[in-house]
């Protein structure tokens, strides 16, 4: 009989491993399950090995992303909106600061890149959702203006996950995001009332 994999094993296993980075811990078969009360197979029946578990670890981060994005209710207003996903962006990394590390280590591959990309998506299709209500100027390329938008929740993010901002620092994201937008074609003062209203990290 073929046993059901728990998936809170496999969250467990990942989470761990994900600290265990954070703490410049080496994360060998046996360091991973040692005190979990799980033997050294489990890493091969959830991951495949080691390898399989780097994958799933990175892809974790970005499955979380998206489901915090995917959560988020469109409003009559694309451009809180937009600054509502930048912002949903940072408090993931906040949530899951060991695993938000992880997300972005070129030396661990991907189980999934295209679903790590539609993470981005979202703030595309915001920015073509605002640029439809006249608030950007046509022309303005979504996938820019989007990629713009992340750099600057990333930028603090890392700022600030990694220590070198005091958590305040997270309210620059308000002018930061405004002058962004504003530069695209907004209104100044309805811009940044629309990115106070979504700017909750």
């Amino acid at each position: 009989m073929v046993r059901t994999k728990d998936p809170a094993v496999r969250s467990l296993l990942i989470n761990r491993a994900a600290q265990m980075l954070g703490a410049r811990q080496p994360v060998t078969l046996r360091s991973l399950v040692a005190g979990t009360g799980l033997s050294t197979m489990a890493v091969y029946t959830y991951f495949g090995g080691m390898d399989g578990l780097w994958k799933a670890m990175r892809q974790e981060g970005f499955t979380r992303l998206a489901a915090r994005l995917d959560a988020m209710s469109p409003s009559a207003d694309a451009v809180r909106d937009l600054a509502a996903l930048a912002s949903a962006y940072l408090s993931n990394a906040l949530a899951d600061p060991d695993l938000y590390r992880v997300m972005f280590d070129a030396g661990f591959e991907l189980e999934d890149a295209a679903a790590a990309d539609e993470t981005l998506h979202f703030l595309v299709r915001a920015v073509e959702r605002a640029t439809a209500a006249g608030r950007f100027r046509d022309g303005v390329d979504p996938l820019e203006l989007a990629t713009q938008s992340w750099i600057i929740g990333h930028g603090l993010a890392s700022l600030v996950v990694t220590g070198p901002l005091p958590p305040r620092a997270l309210a620059s994201g308000v002018p930061l995001l405004t002058a962004l937008f504003t530069s695209a074609g907004d209104d100044p003062g309805r811009c940044r009332r629309s990115v106070e209203r979504g700017w909750r990290p």
